[in-house]
Parts: C-alpha cells; structure tokens; sequence
C-alpha cells in the first residue's frame, strides 16, 4: 500500500478530554460486566494472560487506580508491579471487584485529567486490551467498537511510528476491523492471523520486539 507522506507526521493520540471520557465509559462498562459474573466465572483461566484467571485480570484494572491515587508508581508497567495488585486483591469475587473498582471513582477522577499524555492513552490501552481478555474468556463479544479502542489504537500507532512511520501509517490507513487492529498490536494475535486479515505481522512481530507483548505461538481467542 502507498502511504501519504503528510499521515507519516501526523500524531495519531488522541486529545486529552476524550482519553479522559474514554476511561470514565470503559469503566462504568468493566463494572457493569463484572456484576454479571459468578464465582465460577471469575475462576476461568484467560487464554490471553494464562497466569492469570478472570478475576485476577479485574484485580489489575482496579489496581492501576489504586496505585495511581496512592503514589505507588516504583516499578511501574513491570511483572511485579501488575502481580502485587493481583495479590491485593486474592480471593475478591468479580462482583466486589467491580464495587471496588466503582470506588476508585472517587479519589481517581480528580487526578484523570492531570495525567499526562501519552501515559493517560497508555493506561486506557492497558485497561480495554485487559476488558477484552476477559470478555474473550467468558465468550463475551461485546463492545468491540468503543472510544477506549479508538485511545488504544491512537497510543499503539503513535508509538509505532517512533519505530516505523511508514508502517504506523499505513496500519492507520488499513480497513482492518479497529478491535482486530487493537488485538493485533498487543499480542492478542498470532502470526499467522495477523496476516489473514491483511496486516503485516512480520512488520507488527518488529513492532513489539522488546516490549511486554509477546506475539503468541498459537491462537489465544
């Protein structure tokens, strides 16, 4: 594909005030979702994070408010880091996570607008590849299209292009479905269905070299 010299310039982040309500939306969803599970369901394996179950993945996006709001930023992105929220919340149930993750409201939204871009387009990426993880685990299809997907797209290609300007554009120009761009860049995909629906995985295998998404060896959803 010929890519437009004038897209490879361009910033593909999204403004501050719609990373801001992109947050708010995904998150009365996640709760939402969350108050639908049973135990059992919170107990599900997640193909995409296999270290962890449902309710574990739900333990980290109420944990990254929590450490926002509490300064606990040592470590910040790592293993250890997502792995010690895990832990702060063993044993909850989907539905005292989802009350928990209401609770964040209170202190978090104050601090949401002040956070700076990218950092703010980042942690929504982080949050709606981790919805979609879990409604994968649950057979769960729902919300594919959502202005959390278009933040996470946005902070995905923009930080492609520090790599790979063409590339990042010429993703950014693809017809490609914007949840199968999204799962795609974030390791949710493997090789091989990268390419079937017309990206270039080799070129997105280079992409996340060396970052904390790992191209998966064999279909994860």
């Amino acid at each position: 594909m010929e890519v437009d010299s004038t897209l490879v310039d361009m910033s593909h982040l999204l403004s501050d005030d719609q990373v801001v309500a992109a947050y708010l939306e995904l998150r009365s969803r996640v709760v939402a979702l969350l108050r639908t599970l049973s135990d059992e369901q919170g107990s599900i394996v997640v193909p995409s994070c296999p270290a962890w179950a449902v309710a574990d993945v739900a333990a980290h996006i109420v944990g990254v408010p929590e450490d926002i709001v509490a300064g606990r930023m040592e470590g910040v992105t790592t293993e250890a880091w997502t792995q010690a929220q895990v832990d702060r919340h063993r044993g909850a149930s989907p539905r005292v996570l989802a009350e928990r993750l209401e609770r964040t409201a209170e202190s978090f939204d104050a601090i949401l607008p002040h956070i700076p871009s990218p950092v703010n387009s980042q942690m929504v990426m982080d949050a709606v590849t981790h919805e979609f993880d879990i409604r994968s685990a649950i057979g769960n299809s729902e919300f594919r299209q959502s202005a959390a997907v278009d933040v996470a797209i946005g902070w995905l290609l923009e930080t492609a292009s520090g790599k790979n300007a063409e590339l990042a554009a010429s993703l950014d120009a693809s017809k490609v479905d914007r949840y199968d761009l999204l799962r795609s860049l974030t390791g949710r995909r493997t090789l091989d269905q990268i390419a079937s629906v017309g990206l270039d995985a080799n070129g997105i295998a280079r992409l996340v070299e060396g970052s904390p998404l790992r191209i998966p060896n064999s279909p994860v959803e």
